[in-house]
This record gives C-alpha cells, sequence and structure tokens, in this order.
C-alpha cells in the first residue's frame, strides 16, 4: 500500500509504501514494476546517496529503509523528481526490518552508510552493526551477495571489521570505485572538514 503524502503530482505517486503487516516477510516481487535484481539501504537517511545510485542503475531495484518520516518524505520527493521507478521506500526500523521483514536470500547487496555510532560505552549495544548482524545478513542475501559499510566513526568501523572477521560465512572484498563516488550529504560534510570516509565490504561465500 502506498502512502497519501497530499494530492497527485506530476512525478507520480509517492515512492513510501505501507506494508499490510508488520509481522509477516515482503512480497517484494510487488513492490516494483520489474522483476530485477535488489539493493536495500538501512538507515536512508535523505536519500542523497540512494537517488543518485538508483538512477545510474535501472536494471536493478532499490529498497530504502528509514525511522524518521521526514527524511524518507525527502528522499521521496527525489526519487519521484527523477522518476524512479526502480525506488521505493520503507518507514520502519532497520534491524527489524532486516530480520523480520525481508525476506531470506531476497537480497543482492546490503548498504549501511554511516549508522547512528552510539558513541558511549553503554549505548554500543543500540548499534545496528552488531555481533548478531552478520547472521542476520547471511539470511537476506543471496549467494555471493555483499554488504558495503561505511562510517566516519574509527571505534565503530574497529566494531564492524571485527564482527564480520568472526563470522566465516563473509570473507572481506572491494568497495567498486564507482559506487565509492556517490556520496552522502554527512560524507560530502565530513569531506569538507577532512574528515575520512572509512569503508569495509563483505561478500556472503
Amino acid at each position: 500500500m502506498q502512502e497519501n503524502v497530499g494530492s497527485p503530482t506530476a512525478t507520480g505517486p509517492s515512492l513510501i509504501f505501507r506494508p499490510d503487516s508488520f509481522f509477516a516477510r515482503l512480497d517484494v516481487a510487488q513492490l516494483f514494476p520489474q522483476a530485477q535484481p535488489l539493493e536495500v539501504e538501512l538507515g536512508s537517511g535523505d536519500g542523497s546517496f540512494l537517488a543518485q545510485w538508483a538512477a545510474a542503475r535501472s536494471q536493478t531495484n532499490f529498497l530504502g529503509v528509514e525511522r524518521l518520516l521526514g527524511r524518507l518524505r525527502k528522499l521521496d520527493r527525489k526519487g519521484r523528481r527523477a522518476r524512479l521507478t526502480n525506488l521505493r521506500l520503507l518507514r520502519v526500523e532497520a534491524g527489524y526490518f532486516l530480520e523480520y521483514l525481508l525476506p531470506p536470500a531476497s537480497a543482492q547487496v546490503v548498504h549501511v552508510y554511516f549508522p547512528d555510532p552510539w558513541p558511549k560505552r553503554k549505548h554500543r549495544k543500540n548499534r545496528l552493526v552488531n555481533a548478531r548482524f552478520p547472521e542476520v545478513a547471511k539470511v537476506a542475501l543471496q549467494p555471493g551477495g555483499t554488504v558495503f559499510l561505511r562510517t566516519d566513526d574509527v571505534d565503530y568501523f574497529a566494531q564492524m571489521r571485527e564482527v564480520f572477521a568472526a563470522n566465516n560465512n563473509f570473507r572481506a572484498t572491494e568497495t567498486p570505485t564507482a559506487l565509492a563516488a556517490i556520496l552522502t550529504d554527512f560524507e560530502r560534510g565530513f569531506h569538507a572538514r577532512g574528515v575520512v570516509t572509512l569503508r569495509a565490504a563483505y561478500q556472503l561465500i
């Protein structure tokens, strides 16, 4: 079910959809007009990355997941202005979506860029990329699928690398140059201040 966000526009209906249930796996095939490989971004923010990447890859379907409605609506506007038929959006907590809503072996790629670092030690249990994350991602990914990670937080980056290194189902790989060139708004701001982007990628064996 698509969200009603006001009167129709020249750029078409909203790309935000509301599932009939938040307790059953999605039927991803019904979300898109064409059956194509699926990439998922967990925590899409304002969509500066996903709108660009989806526009550059019309032969792939993209599903953006974001908890904050204001950010999701901003991405919705970007997607409709660009007439992206291969983009759909869902408002839900990212970890819950990955574990309970995304069907097994349905995603070719999972993107996680600049998730909340929860820097205080007592709050680190809230981090999205935790010890369980690789196992949950393994279920969601197709064989050979890849998780791409970016952060500016050194401690969180060390944790990301540690949890994937401890999981024998994944091997480290490289982020393609074309993908690395598509920046998020956070990333542009970081680069302007001289903050380095920390990247990692892991392929399901």
